[in-house]
């Protein structure tokens, strides 16, 4: 963890470099400012018919750690919109749903 994932409408998806960059981005914002480790990051694209709201959706799931305070979790938050703004020019509603480690299971 964290997992990020973006839903973005089917006929908006950015080209390959854009999603580069920008899984790049999201990478360093979660290496940096979440200091989770590189192996735990996932990210993910999603390309969805969009029905209403913002055209874009970000929903992160994060391990709940002393340093991710809210002030962590909204810098992290606004440079993950300043990401998204830049490399898909779209507008996106991003929600984080923090987990305690003691109500994790996972595989792989």
């Amino acid at each position: 963890m964290p997992n990020l994932t973006l839903f973005i409408p089917a006929e908006t998806i950015p080209s390959a470099a854009n999603l580069a960059s920008l899984t790049e981005r999201c990478t360093e914002l979660c290496t940096g400012i979440l200091q989770a480790v590189l192996e735990n990051v996932h990210i993910i694209y999603v390309a969805v018919h969009h029905g209403r709201g913002h055209p874009a959706y970000v929903e992160v799931k994060y391990r709940l750690e002393p340093n991710r305070t809210r002030s962590a979790m909204d810098a992290f938050m606004a440079g993950l919109d300043e990401a998204i703004t830049r490399y898909t020019g779209l507008t996106a509603r991003i929600r984080c749903f923090g987990h305690a480690a003691s109500t994790l299971h996972a595989r792989n």
